[in-house]
């Protein structure tokens, strides 16, 4: 059996010879699924075989992995939602970045925060594309829903759209954290730990003091408020 150009053939007559392969082979007459088990590693193909073996057939091939160890298919699945969760946070931040650059709200330091954040939540999405394949899992990636607003009003107002969301993601965090655990994981419990767990924590206090600071000045009714404090405390966290 060779794979050329997303496809994988085999000759027909060892198709025809399933059970001499060691197969537990059906075709339902659609889109069909068999299941090579003669030898490892397991192939699973998955292609429209129209009720019989094609000479070639389109398939996907999905090998089993020779690194994975005390890697539960739980806590694989959790990765995998939170990978999604990683990249939707970074398409929030996205927009609100853009949103800030508007000629008609002008806040550039928010702009750059905000823009930061979404490369730091795409940053913390691949460092678990990693971890998925250092443990011998596999990435299944998800559509990705879009913020729920395109605009964001104030500055104070998107910090808050913002705390919410890092508060959101902190908790998935402890979720996945909780399945590892109960899966006797300590690998995957040291690496939420050490990678994401305390940056967490850091990033939900700095927004807390900002709108607690935002508010104190008068924000949203005092626009000179979010304009000083784009100038100056924005301005500092970029530099």
């Amino acid at each position: 059996m060779t794979q050329n150009n997303g496809y994988v053939r085999f000759p027909r007559r060892n198709a025809l010879a399933g059970p001499r392969l060691g197969t537990n082979a059906r075709t339902p007459g659609g889109n069909g699924e068999v299941s090579y088990q003669g030898c490892a590693p397991t192939l699973l193909l998955t292609g429209n075989l129209n009720g019989r073996y094609n000479d070639m057939a389109q398939c996907t091939v999905t090998m089993s992995s020779q690194v994975r160890q005390n890697f539960h298919q739980d806590c694989e699945a959790a990765i995998n939602r939170q990978i999604n969760l990683e990249l939707y946070a970074s398409y929030v931040y996205l927009s609100m970045s853009y949103y800030f650059d508007r000629d008609d709200v002008a806040l550039h330091n928010f702009a750059k925060f905000f823009k930061h954040q979404s490369h730091e939540e795409r940053e913390h999405a691949e460092k678990l594309m990693k971890q998925q394949n250092q443990r011998g899992g596999r990435i299944f990636l998800q559509d990705i829903r879009k913020p729920e607003r395109d605009e964001w009003g104030s500055g104070l107002e998107a910090l808050e759209c913002a705390l919410q969301l890092e508060k959101s993601v902190n908790q998935s965090l402890l979720d996945m954290h909780k399945v590892a655990s109960e899966r006797n994981d300590p690998h995957m419990c040291d690496f939420i730990e050490t990678h994401y767990l305390d940056e967490q924590v850091k990033s939900i206090k700095e927004l807390g003091d900002w709108v607690t600071n935002l508010r104190r000045m008068g924000a949203p009714q005092n626009g000179m408020a979010e304009y000083l404090f784009d100038k100056h405390t924005m301005g500092s966290a970029q530099s």
